[in-house]
């Protein structure tokens, strides 16, 4: 199996986003707005939890599939390029999670 990236989704999100295509469900949750996709978001989140907490682990990789996506759909609504969250991660690897949050505690 070809290896699949975050970068190509969110390539895909973008150019399904603007596609003008009725039947698309991104391009609904584009011109929904933040507040839809943010909720979208939420409640994928909290099925993701829910297939983690019951130990179910074919529905947590569904629900972590969706997750992913929404996510993505928000950070694409938002402007919020997905290079931009993996550089704030790539500043914290190296750090204790306790040093981390302590830095962004200094930060306001």
């Amino acid at each position: 199996m070809a290896q699949f990236s975050l970068a190509e989704l969110e390539k895909i999100i973008n150019q399904r986003a603007h596609s003008g295509d009725p039947e698309s469900w991104t391009a609904k949750l584009f011109a929904k707005g933040i507040d839809k996709a943010a909720q979208k978001l939420g409640e994928e989140a909290v099925e993701t939890v829910i297939a983690a907490v019951r130990d179910d682990k074919k529905a947590l990789v569904s629900e972590s599939a969706d997750l992913i996506y929404h996510w993505l759909v928000v950070l694409g609504i938002a402007g919020v390029p997905l290079s931009d969250v993996l550089k704030e991660l790539e500043t914290r690897t190296g750090r204790s999670g306790i040093a981390e949050k302590a830095s962004r505690q200094d930060r306001g």
